[in-house]
C-alpha cells in the first residue's frame, strides 16, 4: 500500500524560510563575513614582493587608494575630477549603447578629416624625403656606376681588414666614478689654484665643469642650486606635454608632425643663424642708424621668422631714422595692412614729394579707379617729367581723354618715343602724320618712329610712300650717327609682318638685308635669315629675302630650289608655278625645277600643261633619264598606256639606262603582259646584269606564275652577279621557306652572313625565320649574336625589344635608346611599347618624334595612323593623313610591301596609308 504524497513537495519555499531552523540547526559563517585572519603587519605569501606591497596592510592601503577620491582637493574647475565619477557604478546596456554612439561619432569625425590629413602627411613626407634623402638614394648613382667596373678592377680591390691598433681593437673597460658635490665645494672654499695641466689630461683635452666666468677663485658655485635648476627645467618640459591633473599626455599623435613643421622657421635656417643675423643687424643699426638697407634687412629677417609685428615696428623706426629713403618707405608700405599702408604712403609723399615709385605704390593701394586717377593726377602735378607716371595714368583713361593726356605728356616728355607713338595711334591720319613729323624732330635717332610712319602710310593705301620713308630713315639715321643694326631691323620687319604690314616688312628687308655682309657670305647668310624668319612665323619676310636673293643670284639652282620648296610648303599653287616658270627660264638645265613644275600642274589635274612643261624640259635637257621617266609616269598614271610604251621605247633607244629598262618591265608587268615583261627583262639583263632590281623582278614574276624552280634560278643567278644585294638573299630565303625548305633557307642566310658580315638586314631575317618556325630559343640566341656583331643597328634593337617577354621589354628599350638614341626604328619601337601598355599620351609623343626625325619612313606613318584610328579623334586622324600625303614617304618594310605591289601601282599615298594600317595587327 503506497504512502500518501506530501502536498508541499515540489512547491516553492515560503518567504523567510531557513532550512533546518525548526530542528535547531543554525546557519554557518564564512571568512568573508568576519574579515581576514591575518594582521595588517603580517607578511604576504609573495616573498619577493616589491617595496610597498610586502605586508597585508600595504596591499589593503593600495586598494583603498584605487577607489575614487571625490574630495574637493581633487577637483579642478576646468577638468573636473581626476578620474571618472561613475567608474565604480554598474556598466549597464544603456551605457554600452551610449559608448557605441560616441565611438561612432568619433570615428565619423575622424573619417571626415582623414583624407585631408593623409594628403597633408603624404606631402610632408615627400617634402621631407626630398630635403633629406635616404642613404640608399644618395648612393644610387654610384651603385649604377658599379656596372662599368671591369672584372680586373673588381679583383684589384683590397680585402677589408681591421686597420686599428691593438689598443683600439681591445679597449679596456674604463671605470668612471662621479665626484661628490662636497669635493667641489671644499676646493672652492680653499681657493686652490693649479698652474699646470696634468699631461694625461692633455691627451683628451681639458673640460672645465664651470660655465662662463664661474671659474675657481672668482666666485661661489652652489651645486645644490644647479641641481634644482635642472629639475625645474625638466618639470617645465614635461608640463608642456602632459595634463596638469591626470598626468596623461595631451599630444595629438595625428597632428604632431604638422605642429613640428609649424615650429620650424619658414626660411629654413638654423635658430643659431637667426640669432647671429639678428645681433649683426642690430649692431649695424646702432653703428649707422641712417643706413636704410640695415633697417630693411632687419625687417625682412623678422618677417621670414614669423614675427610680423616686430618687422613692422622695426621698419617704422627705420622711416623715422631714414625719412629720405624711398626703399624704406616702400618696404614699410608693403609690410603694413591696407589702411595703415595708405597712411604710410601719405607720410612718405610728404617727405619725398618727387618719388615716382611712391606715387605708383599709392595708386596700387587704391581699389577704386577714380581714386587711382586722383592719385596719379596729383603725382603728375609734382612730377610732370615722369614717363612711367604718364603711361600709368593714360592706361586708366578712355580713348578721348587719353588722347588729351598724351598731348600734354609729349609736351612734358618730348624724348619719350612710346608716348609719341601712342598719341599717333589715337589721332586721325593727318594728325598722326603731324605727330610723327614732330616726333622725328624731337628724336631724330629712333628708328621706330620711321617704321610707324611707313606702317601708317601703308594702312592708308599709300604703298608707294613706304619704300621712300624706309630709305629716308636709313639715310637720316646714318647722318645722325646711328649704327644700322641689321638684326634689329629684321626683328622689326618680322613684327610688321605679324601686324599685317606686308609692304613695310618687305621694304625694311630690301633696305637692310645687304648691310654689313661680305659678298662671299651673302648667299649663306640670306638662306639662314630666311629659315629664321620661317621658324618665327614671318613668312612675308622670308619671301622678301628669297626675292632679293634671286635678284642677286639669278643663276643659282640651290636658291631657286629653296624658294620653290618654301612656296610649296607655305605658299599657294599659283605662287609656286609662277616662281618655277621664272626658275626654269634662268636655270634651264635644272631637271628638278622642270619636274616640280610638271608635278604641280599634274596635281592640279592640268595634264596638258604638265605635258607641255615636260616637252620644254626635253628641249632643254635631251636624253635626260629623269625627264623621260617623269613623262612615262605622267602618261601611265593618266591611263595613257600606249603613250607611255612609246615614250619608254624612245627612251630605251635614245637614253638606255638600267632604270629605263626597269620601268619598261614594270609597266608591262602591272598591265598583265607577262611575256612582254619576260622579254624586256631578258634584254635588260644582257646589258645590265649587275643591276639587282632586274633579277628581283624576274624572280618575282616567276613566283607570281608559281614557277618556283625558275624563280630560284633567277635569284641564284642574280646572287652570282650581285652577291652584296641584301634584298636578293632575303627573297631567296623566303622562297625556300615558302616551299617548306626551312633548312635550306637557314643555310642561305648563313651564307649571306659570311659573304656580307655586319649586315643587320640579314641578321634580322635570320632571327625572324627562326621565330616564324616556332624556335624562340634559337631566335633569342641569334639576336644576341646579331647585337654583338651590329651593336648600333636600330632595326635589330627594335626587333629585340619585342622578342622579350612583356616585363623585360622596358629594360630592353632603355638599352636600345642608349645605343641608338636617334634611330627612327628604335623610336618607333618605344612608341609601340607605350601603345601596348595603353599609355596613349606618351605613345603619341614618341610617334610624333619618330615621323619628325625620319619623315620618309612609311611604316612609322602607317603605325601612327593605326594608333590614331584606335585612340584619336577624327581631326587627329585627318592631320596624320594630310602630313603623310605631303611628305610622300617611300621607304619602310610594311610600306614597300604594299606600295610596290603590282595591284597597287596606281594608288595614291592616302590609299596606301589606309591599306597598310588595315593590315597592321596589335599583336605586340
Amino acid at each position: 500500500m503506497g504512502k500518501k504524497k506530501k502536498p508541499f513537495l515540489g512547491m516553492p519555499a515560503p518567504l523567510g524560510y531557513v532550512p533546518g531552523l525548526g530542528r535547531g540547526a543554525t546557519g554557518f559563517t564564512t571568512r568573508s563575513d568576519i574579515g581576514p585572519a591575518r594582521d595588517a603587519n603580517d607578511p604576504v605569501d609573495d616573498r619577493h614582493a616589491p617595496p610597498g606591497k610586502r605586508t597585508v596592510g600595504d596591499q589593503m592601503k593600495k586598494n583603498e587608494e584605487d577607489e575614487e577620491d571625490l574630495n574637493d582637493t581633487n577637483y579642478d574647475e576646468f577638468n573636473g575630477y581626476a578620474g571618472s565619477l561613475f567608474s565604480s557604478g554598474p556598466y549597464e546596456k544603456d551605457d554600452e549603447e551610449a559608448d557605441a554612439i560616441y565611438a561612432a561619432l568619433d570615428k565619423r569625425m575622424d573619417e571626415r578629416r582623414k583624407e585631408r590629413r593623409e594628403l597633408r602627411e603624404k606631402d610632408e613626407i615627400e617634402k621631407y624625403r626630398m630635403e633629406r634623402p635616404k642613404i640608399q638614394q644618395q648612393f644610387s648613382d654610384l651603385k649604377r656606376k658599379l656596372a662599368e667596373v671591369s672584372e680586373e678592377d673588381w679583383l684589384s680591390i683590397p680585402e677589408v681588414g681591421d686597420a686599428r691598433n691593438k689598443r683600439q681593437r681591445n679597449p679596456r673597460h674604463e671605470k668612471l666614478t662621479p665626484m661628490p658635490d662636497s669635493f667641489f665645494s671644499k676646493h672652492l672654499q680653499s681657493g686652490d689654484k693649479n698652474t699646470t695641466v696634468d699631461p694625461l689630461q692633455g691627451l683628451g683635452g681639458l673640460n672645465t665643469p664651470y660655465p662662463g666666468s664661474m671659474t675657481p677663485g672668482t666666485g661661489e658655485l652652489d651645486m645644490r642650486k644647479i641641481g634644482q635648476a635642472r629639475n625645474t627645467l625638466m618639470d617645465m618640459r614635461l608640463s608642456q606635454v602632459s595634463d596638469s591633473v591626470s598626468g596623461q599626455t595631451v599630444v595629438d599623435p595625428k597632428g604632431y608632425l604638422t605642429d613640428l613643421n609649424s615650429m620650424i622657421p619658414t626660411h629654413g635656417g638654423d635658430i643659431s643663424d637667426i640669432k647671429k643675423a639678428r645681433l649683426l643687424l642690430k649692431s649695424v643699426r646702432e653703428t649707422n642708424p641712417h643706413h636704410p638697407p640695415a633697417w630693411i634687412a632687419s625687417a625682412r629677417l623678422e618677417e621670414v621668422t614669423g614675427k610680423l609685428q616686430v618687422a613692422r615696428n622695426l621698419i617704422m623706426k627705420g622711416t623715422e631714422m631714414c625719412p629720405k629713403s624711398e626703399d624704406v618707405w616702400l618696404e614699410a608700405a608693403r609690410l603694413q595692412p591696407g589702411d595703415t599702408a595708405k597712411a604710410v604712403v601719405a607720410q612718405a609723399v610728404r617727405h619725398l614729394p618727387g618719388s615716382v615709385r611712391i606715387y605708383i605704390r599709392a595708386a596700387e593701394l587704391e581699389t577704386d579707379v577714380r581714386a587711382k586717377k586722383r592719385v596719379l593726377r596729383k603725382a603728375l602735378e609734382n612730377v610732370s617729367k615722369s614717363v612711367r607716371l604718364w603711361k600709368t595714368a593714360v592706361e586708366l583713361e578712355e580713348p578721348e581723354d587719353a588722347r588729351i593726356m598724351l598731348s600734354r605728356a609729349v609736351e612734358c616728355c618730348p624724348t619719350s618715343v612710346e608716348l609719341w607713338l601712342a598719341l599717333a595711334r589715337l589721332e586721325t591720319y593727318e594728325n598722326a602724320r603731324r605727330v610723327l613729323n614732330k616726333a622725328r624732330e624731337n628724336i631724330p635717332t629712333d628708328r621706330h618712329i620711321w617704321i610707324t610712319a611707313a606702317k601708317l602710310e601703308e594702312a592708308n593705301g599709300n604703298t608707294q610712300m613706304v619704300e621712300k620713308i624706309i630709305d629716308r630713315a636709313i639715310t637720316s639715321l646714318g647722318a645722325n650717327g646711328v649704327e644700322i643694326n641689321r638684326e634689329q631691323w629684321i626683328q622689326d620687319a618680322e613684327e610688321c609682318d605679324k601686324a599685317g604690314s606686308v609692304a613695310t616688312c618687305q621694304a625694311v628687308i630690301r633696305a637692310v638685308i645687304g648691310i654689313g655682309i661680305e659678298e662671299e657670305d651673302c648667299k649663306h647668310t640670306w638662306m639662314e635669315d630666311s629659315e629664321s624668319c620661317v621658324s618665327h612665323g614671318a613668312l612675308e619676310c622670308a619671301r622678301a629675302i628669297y626675292a632679293h636673293a634671286l635678284q642677286v643670284f639669278p643663276s643659282k639652282k640651290s636658291v631657286w630650289l629653296r624658294a620653290a620648296y618654301f612656296e610649296k610648303n607655305h605658299g599657294t599653287r599659283e605662287s609656286l608655278e609662277a616662281l618655277l616658270q621664272r626658275a626654269v627660264a634662268h636655270c634651264p638645265k635644272a631637271e628638278v625645277l622642270w619636274l616640280m613644275g610638271a608635278k604641280s600642274k599634274w596635281m592640279a589635274n592640268d595634264v596638258p600643261a604638265a605635258r607641255s612643261i615636260l616637252a620644254l624640259a626635253f628641249q632643254a635637257n635631251p636624253n635626260s633619264e629623269e625627264i623621260w621617266l617623269a613623262a612615262v609616269k605622267l602618261e601611265s598614271e593618266n591611263n595613257e598606256y600606249e603613250r607611255a610604251r612609246r615614250l619608254l621605247s624612245k627612251a630605251r633607244s635614245s637614253a638606255p639606262t638600267a632604270r629605263v629598262f626597269m620601268k619598261s618591265v614594270k609597266l608591262e608587268w602591272v598591265l598583265g603582259n607577262i611575256e612582254a615583261a619576260h622579254e624586256l627583262c631578258s634584254e635588260a639583263l644582257k646589258h645590265y646584269e649587275d643591276f639587282p632590281k632586274l633579277w628581283m623582278m624576274r624572280g618575282q614574276i616567276e613566283e607570281q606564275s608559281e614557277n618556283m624552280d625558275k624563280a630560284r634560278d633567277a635569284y641564284n643567278q642574280g646572287l652570282k652577279k650581285c652577291p652584296h644585294s641584301m634584298s636578293l638573299w632575303v627573297l631567296l630565303s623566303r622562297l625556300e621557306e615558302r616551299v617548306g625548305q626551312l633548312t635550306r633557307a637557314r643555310a642561305i642566310l648563313e651564307k649571306a652572313r659570311l659573304k656580307n658580315p655586319q649586315t643587320p638586314e640579314i641578321w634580322l631575317e635570320s632571327v625572324r625565320l627562326e621565330f616564324r618556325a616556332g624556335l624562340k630559343n634559337i631566335s633569342h640566341t641569334l639576336m644576341a649574336k646579331a647585337l654583338q656583331e651590329c651593336p648600333n643597328s636600330g632595326i635589330l634593337w627594335a626587333e629585340a625589344v619585342f622578342l622579350e617577354a612583356r616585363p623585360q621589354r622596358k629594360t630592353k628599350s632603355v638599352d636600345a635608346l642608349k645605343k641608338c638614341e636617334h634611330d627612327p626604328h628604335v623610336l618607333l619601337a618605344v612608341a609601340k611599347l607605350f601603345w601596348s601598355e595603353r599609355k596613349i599620351t606618351k605613345a603619341r609623343e614618341w610617334f610624333l618624334r619618330t615621323v619628325k626625325i625620319e619623315p620618309d619612313l612609311g611604316d612609322a606613318w602607317a603605325l601612327f595612323y593605326k594608333f590614331e584610328l584606335q585612340h584619336g579623334t577624327e581631326e587627329q586622324q585627318e592631320e596624320v593623313r594630310k602630313r603623310c600625303e605631303n611628305t610622300e614617304p617611300r621607304h619602310g618594310e610594311l610600306w614597300c610591301a604594299e606600295s610596290k605591289h603590282v595591284l597597287n601601282w596606281q594608288k595614291k599615298i592616302g590609299e596606301i596609308l589606309t591599306q597598310v594600317a588595315a593590315k597592321i595587327k596589335n599583336t605586340f
